[in-house]
This record gives C-alpha cells, sequence and structure tokens, in this order.
C-alpha cells in the first residue's frame, strides 16, 4: 500500500513539473532598484515557474556552478554598466556556461561595459562603444528630449517567426540604447528588431566625422544566437526596453499626423524573446522512429537493392511545458551512404511524418537521416543505421530482358554450328563414297 502510495506521489509531482516549467534563473542587476522599475516583467517570469535569484552582478559571492554541476539553467544579464564580475564569474564563464547548455538574455546600453561586449563579440555580436546610441531623426518619439535616442521601430521591423517574437501587431517597439551588429560569418545569429533605414549609432553629443559602426537596418535593436548545442542567447541594445515605463507608455511618432498608440509592443516582444530563450517556445524532439519493408510490420536484418521501404518518425513540440503531436509540411527524409541518394518530403498527421520510396540498386551501408533546421526551433538531427545488400543468387530473374540481343546471339552461334558440322560431315562422306 504504502508503495503505491508514493508510485501516485511521484507521478503527480512529474506532472506538475512538466507543467509548470520555468527553472531556476540568476538575474545579475547593476542594482536592486531594477526590481522595482522591471517588475512587470520578472513578475512575468516568476508566475511561468522561474525561481527567481536577484543579485547585482559586482556581488562577490556570485557563483555559477559546484562541483562541476551548474547551479542555475538561465541567466538574465541586466547590468550593462558593469566593469567587472564578482565571484567566481570569469572571462569564459558564461561562454562555458553556454557551451554547457546555458541560455542567457543580455540587456545593454549606452554605458556597456567590457564583460557584455566580449559575451556579444563571442557569440557573433558586436555593441558599439561605450557611450553610443542608436539615433534616428525621422522615426523618434514625441517624448523624445532632443536628441532623437527614443527611437520607435516598426512592427515591420520584427522577425517573421512567432516562436520568436510573438503574434504580429502593428504596436511600435520603444528603443533607447546601444546599436548592435551581427558578425557576417557567424550564420547562427538570427536578426530579431533591426532599426530603420534612417538610422544609425553614434554619440549624440559628438559631430559624425567617421563613418557608424551601425548604419540603416544593419542597426540591430535585438539579435539572438542558437548555438550548435541548442544553448540559446539573446542581445537587446536596451535594458529599458523591459521596463515597466516602456512597457505601459504611449507611443507616437514625432511627425505629421502619425498615429498614436496607447501602449507600445514592448511587454509582448519582451514576453515573446524571454519565452524563447529560456526554451517555453521552439522546442521539438524525436519521440520515435520506425522502418520497414512495405506490407511488414518489423525492420528486418538488412534490405535488399529496389525494396519497398516505409519510414515513419514521431515529432513532438512543447507547448505550456507539454509535449504535443508536431505539425509541419517541411520535413525531409535523405536516405545517405555517403551522399543523399534520396530526398523526399515527409507527409504529416497528428505528428507522425512518414513516406514510402523504393530503394536505390546500390548497396552499402546507409542512414535515414532527419535533418530538420528552422529558425525558431530547436535543430533536430536523427540518423537511424541500416545495411542494403545486393541480390541471392535466387532472386534475378531468370530471362534479362534487356540480354535477349545476347541470347539471340548465342543461339544463333549454335544453330550456326550445327549447320557447319552437317555440312562439313555430309561433304566428307560424298568424297569418300567417290573413292570407293
Amino acid at each position: 500500500m504504502a508503495v503505491g502510495v508514493a508510485l501516485v506521489f511521484c507521478g503527480l509531482l512529474a506532472l506538475l513539473s512538466s507543467v509548470q516549467g520555468g527553472g531556476k534563473t540568476l538575474v545579475l542587476l547593476d542594482s536592486m532598484t531594477m526590481r522595482e522599475s522591471h517588475s512587470i516583467y520578472f513578475k512575468s517570469l516568476q508566475e511561468r515557474g522561474f525561481d527567481l535569484t536577484f543579485k547585482t552582478a559586482d556581488d562577490p559571492n556570485l557563483k555559477l556552478s559546484s562541483y562541476g554541476e551548474y547551479l542555475f539553467e538561465h541567466l538574465v544579464l541586466f547590468c550593462p554598466s558593469v566593469e567587472e564580475f564578482g565571484g567566481d564569474i570569469g572571462d569564459n564563464t558564461l561562454t562555458d556556461f553556454i557551451d554547457e547548455g546555458g541560455n542567457i538574455l543580455v540587456a545593454g546600453s549606452s554605458n556597456i561595459g567590457e564583460p557584455l561586449r566580449d559575451l556579444g563579440s563571442n557569440c557573433g555580436v558586436e555593441f558599439d562603444e561605450e557611450g553610443t546610441a542608436v539615433i534616428d531623426h525621422l522615426n523618434y518619439d514625441v517624448k523624445d528630449e532632443g536628441y532623437h535616442t527614443l527611437v520607435v521601430a516598426d512592427a515591420e521591423n520584427l522577425i517573421d517567426a512567432e516562436t520568436i517574437s510573438g503574434p504580429k501587431t502593428n504596436k511600435p517597439i520603444l528603443f533607447s540604447g546601444v546599436g548592435m551588429i551581427a558578425d557576417a560569418d557567424n550564420p547562427l545569429v538570427i536578426d530579431v528588431l533591426h532599426a530603420s533605414s534612417s538610422a544609425y549609432s553614434h554619440n549624440p553629443q559628438e559631430l559624425v566625422e567617421e563613418y557608424p559602426l551601425a548604419v540603416g537596418k544593419n542597426t540591430l535593436l535585438m539579435a539572438a544566437l542558437q548555438a550548435r548545442n541548442n544553448a540559446r542567447v539573446v542581445f537587446s541594445g536596451s535594458v529599458d526596453l523591459f521596463s515597466d515605463a516602456y512597457f505601459q507608455s504611449a507611443v507616437q511618432k514625432a511627425s505629421d499626423n502619425s498615429q498614436r498608440f496607447e501602449q507600445s509592443g514592448n511587454m509582448a516582444l519582451a514576453l515573446a524573446v524571454t519565452q524563447w530563450a529560456f526554451k517555453e517556445q521552439g522546442v521539438i524532439r524525436v519521440n520515435r522512429v520506425a522502418h520497414h519493408k512495405v506490407g511488414e510490420s518489423t525492420p528486418p536484418s538488412s534490405y535488399t537493392i529496389e525494396d519497398k521501404v516505409e519510414f515513419s518518425i514521431w515529432l513532438d513540440i512543447l507547448v505550456d511545458g507539454q509535449w504535443r503531436p508536431f505539425s509541419a509540411n517541411d520535413v525531409q527524409l535523405e536516405f545517405v551512404r555517403i551522399d543523399p541518394f534520396v530526398r523526399t518530403t515527409l507527409s504529416g498527421k497528428n505528428g507522425r511524418f512518414s513516406t514510402v520510396f523504393k530503394l536505390p540498386d546500390v548497396y552499402g551501408v546507409f542512414q535515414f537521416k532527419v535533418d530538420y533546421n528552422r529558425i525558431g526551433y530547436t535543430h533536430l538531427f536523427s540518423t537511424t543505421q541500416v545495411s542494403v545488400r545486393p541480390f541471392e543468387h535466387t532472386q534475378f530473374e531468370r530471362f534479362i530482358p534487356s540480354a535477349f540481343p545476347y541470347y539471340a546471339s548465342a543461339f544463333s552461334m549454335m544453330f550456326g554450328v550445327f549447320i557447319f558440322s552437317f555440312v562439313f560431315l555430309h561433304h566428307r562422306d560424298e568424297e569418300k563414297s567417290k573413292r570407293d
């Protein structure tokens, strides 16, 4: 009886943990007053099950790991002006955290320090120099103080990927902070939100005497990175973008006949990118894989060339803490030896993606490979190895149609030899009879 109660209790705990999601999250701040100025954002994290630990970035007791195990699953770095992290956070600590699968949300400002600049550089994102800001003389808010650094980014400047930026709205984004550019050689960097073509990054109190680091739509306001191990990092050039004031602020461009919005789109964007960064959105997995000959139900020890094979793969997606069937129309299968011999799109229904195809007339060791890599989703890679052998001698056709000319030539040769032999022998008999 006690064992049964214990099993039920463990099952309930597993169910609750799968529903709540979240995880231990370390929040590093410039000062503890940011807990109040960004309270809506932090409250939304706590309501979704995240266990937040708040510390200042220069706290001498900071510790990310203990005995080789990380104490936190996610990091929130709202400490743009920090010049040196406290505790055991050194130069490579944050990149090591990403290499081990940890997720980080980074927010900068015009007073950005070297630690965050170095982290961005390691992830393919370059922040502009300290003291610079994104300036847009055509797209700034009516509340701007004169430097045109309170930029209004239209919703059309957002990435077209709902898993990252959330459902499309027409609410513009308020931005005040430092500009960024992406490393052109890093294909993993994602442009989440960029500035308008009239924007540039520079110190607003200095004359523009050199070409700015970021100009036009190359000026990134928010960028993201999904590493090859599926760890996620989001960079925002503005920590104010996540503040209560920007969440609740009305937005109107300082131009004639511009539309006024009673609330900015900052809250929707901030919550959406956080859900993506902390793997509440866009997480897919392989449930199981099956393959067999058409008409059978179990995989053989080996296939034979030109067999008809049915391949199926079941994919799940994480939604509200629960695994549910994944739906897509662009999942492909490759049948690979060294290069793909077959590439086909799988038809999907209720999370099951399948296809039927004929094996090539080539034997060897092959793989069923599904490599699904789409923006906003975790990289899904599945391989199943099988062997393909040639026909046995009993499996060949007795007469091959393509060999009929050779059959005809053989029989014609036999017939010719028979006629020749008959004529030759008959001729010799006649000569012998004459001599007799």
